[in-house]
């Protein structure tokens, strides 16, 4: 056994290094995100990570807030907080048109009392999120949105996540004290398509434009879904700035490049306005070359003297203005309008137009969303129209020319079965999608059998999109059922899997036949019905059969079932598909257990009276630690408050357990936790 000094100088060694590679993996992010000079491979950078990684989970008190590793992992949160600017965040006066850069051009030489050209920084006006990140002592503390100019939201764990903003600025001048840093947080062109490609196949409205996308991303509880939209940033101004002074507006954005954070290389001093409109009219045309969306340029007083000479009036600049782009457009004709299914069941209608060139592109189809859209802006085939791309990115049919019309123009009306199976279309009160009820639907069965076989349904292992992609694709299943059908000879002739991994898919498969019943309900995929409300549906009828003879009546009077869950439940079980499906699944040998009689928790034992909560990774689901406590006499709770008397702590834990030490709460492993479970039930699980 090594002694105290060898332990010692390990963790010297381990902290030396950790620090090392911290440096590094900085070093590297500000050459990738700010310099665009990247040294390394996306390969060895990873390596440098996972090592760092590795290294803080063996030696936990090496691990720091401004770590490369500490980007994402705090659990979600249940609301924004609420954060104080230093200094106030100003909103811009607006530009439209030549003669308005002039006018201000006057303004500004009228305030200094001078005829002389004033020299302009001119930037690219982002179409994103203003966001303030603060700094103390050179380490990102909160982040906050613009909220009312004086206060905005905490988002500092969101803010946390993208690669871009450093955790730690450069010690590249006296960063003692407090740094506010103003900046726009954005999306790529590519990164919108891809976000609303996914919404759009989950039913849900595609973003606007890239400006609303940064926004919803910025703004989710969930800092886990922020880190997955891939966010970016430019930054271009301070709030306050601590100790630091500068002379102009190019000696600031140099410091703030030169700290670490990423500053739009798009950036031009003109020495009066005439160069200013020329940085203006050439980027009008040169935008849709630029891989992210800007709306205009954002023109300011370059000498900071001058700017504060100027000062401010009511809650805008005098010394900055901000020269907007208008929207193009085009005129173009409606030839069709057409419903597409997504994976979802949700039915948009779709514009096909004669072809336009528009914004850099030749655009012939543009979503029209939903029926209520169209009747709102009274758009019929064989309209003329006006059409822009909303944001730069995606065409939108802006309005109808009715002086255009010559009597042969039709109303669309959304169909009443799914153009896709047949399946009959229903539109829920309240509601502008309208949906398809069919569960062996074409346009959906991939994402329907990819939730049927999922962690929560009937959790089949092996059994992952890829596969099911290739299942579809040569034919061998149609819906969830046929899973139920296949061979191992079938699967073994599939990409990448050979005769053992087609003979463990089939007994995976095999395996799955006699699934609890409420997890076999939420498995069918039926709208609104989730793993709790499967639960109580299985809990109140015991069967299949019972549940599909129902009536709306008799589900609404369930407890926990309203009657939008009703009326969902209701429909699904009167379509044919269903019916259908239900039979395929009871002659493959598809049995579903009836739940048991509830348990009756004990009186006495580890956690009779007691609130427990889990936090991290278990090796058993999460749902059968939490039935374990409530047969035991227990309360399961999924946060952390004074009201907690236990925290199960598994591998990984992150901020529930950080804030039971905090509260002085008992905490134990897993391993503690199921001993006390076995001991409570007599030695054994």
């Amino acid at each position: 056994m090594p002694d105290q000094c060898d332990l010692f100088n390990a963790d010297s060694t381990a902290a030396t290094r950790a620090e090392r590679l911290r440096a590094e993996i900085e070093r590297h992010n500000y050459r990738y995100y700010v310099l665009d000079a990247p040294e390394i491979t996306d390969a060895e950078y990873d390596k440098l990570l996972r090592e760092l990684e590795a290294l803080e989970a063996a030696h936990p008190e090496l691990v720091t807030p401004a770590s490369p590793t500490q980007r994402v992992g705090a659990a979600p949160a249940k609301e924004f907080g609420t954060v104080r600017h230093r200094a106030p965040m100003l909103s811009l006066g607006n530009a439209f048109g030549h003669e308005e850069v002039r006018d201000f051009d006057r303004r500004v030489k009228r305030g200094l009392g001078t005829e002389a050209d004033v020299p302009y920084a001119c930037e690219l006006k982002i179409d994103g999120l203003a966001v303030s990140l603060t700094y103390e002592d050179g380490v990102l503390v909160t982040a906050a949105t613009r909220g009312n100019g004086v206060e905005g939201e905490d988002i500092t764990r969101n803010i946390r996540t993208i690669p871009a903003v450093p955790l730690r600025l450069r010690p590249v001048a006296d960063l003692g004290g407090v740094i506010e840093v103003r900046g726009e947080v954005y999306l790529s062109r590519a990164e919108f398509d891809r976000i609303n490609a996914e919404r759009e196949e989950r039913g849900e409205p595609p973003f606007a434009n890239p400006r609303n996308a940064a926004a919803g991303s910025v703004r989710q509880l969930d800092p886990r879904i922020t880190a997955a939209r891939r966010l970016a940033i430019f930054c271009y101004a301070l709030g306050k700035s601590g100790p630091l002074a500068f002379g102009t507006h190019a000696e600031l954005l140099a410091f703030i490049r030169d700290a670490g954070l990423p500053v739009n290389p798009q950036f031009r001093l003109a020495a009066n306005a005439d160069e200013v409109l020329e940085f203006c009219d050439a980027w009008e045309v040169e935008r849709h070359t630029l891989s992210y969306d800007i709306d205009g340029v954002v023109v300011k007083v370059n000498d900071l003297d001058a700017q504060a000479a100027l000062g401010f009036v009511s809650r805008s600049p005098r010394w900055a203005i901000a020269y907007k782009y208008a929207p193009e457009q085009a005129e173009t004709t409606v030839r069709d309008i057409v419903v597409q299914v997504g994976r979802t069941g949700a039915l948009t209608p779709v514009a096909i137009m004669d072809p336009v060139a528009l914004a850099g592109s030749v655009v012939a189809r543009a979503t029209l969303h939903n029926e209520d859209e169209i009747r709102r802006k009274d758009i019929r085939i064989g309209d003329r129209v006006v059409i822009q791309k909303a944001g730069e990115i995606i065409p939108e049919v802006v309005r109808a020319i009715p002086e255009a019309r010559d009597g042969d123009e039709r109303e669309f009306v959304m169909p009443d079965r799914c153009p896709a199976c047949g399946a009959e279309v229903v539109r829920p009160e309240g509601e502008a999608v309208a949906r398809c009820t069919g569960v062996a639907c074409p346009a959906q069965v991939k994402q329907r059998i990819e939730h049927f076989v999922a962690r929560g349904a009937l959790d089949i292992q092996g059994v992952g999109p890829a596969l099911v992609e290739q299942l579809i694709a040569n034919g061998l299943i149609h819906d969830t059922a046929d899973l139920f059908t296949l061979t191992a000879d079938q699967l073994a002739g599939l990409e990448r899997m050979g005769k053992k991994s087609a003979e463990n898919v089939v007994a995976a498969i095999q395996g799955a036949k006699q699934p609890p019943l409420g997890r076999l309900i939420f498995a069918l995929g039926i709208r609104y019905v989730g793993e709790t409300v499967a639960e109580i549906l299985a809990a109140h009828f015991c069967s299949l059969e019972r549940l599909a003879a129902a009536t709306e009546e008799e589900l609404r009077g369930i407890p926990g079932i309203g009657p939008q869950i009703a009326g969902s439940v209701f429909v699904a079980f009167q379509q044919e598909q269903m019916a259908c499906l239900l039979d395929k699944l009871r002659a493959a040998g598809v049995a579903p257990r009836a739940p048991a009689a509830p348990a009756v928790p004990v009186a006495v034992g580890p956690f009779s009276g007691k609130t427990v909560v889990f936090t991290g990774a278990l090796s058993i689901p999460r749902d059968d630690a939490e039935a374990m406590v409530k047969t035991l006499g227990g309360k399961a709770s999924s946060r952390v408050s004074k009201k907690t008397d236990v925290v199960v702590v598994g591998e990984n834990a992150g901020a529930k357990a950080d804030k039971a030490r905090q509260l002085g709460i008992a905490m134990i492993t897993e391993d503690e936790f199921r001993a006390l479970v076995a001991e409570a039930k007599g030695g054994g699980e």
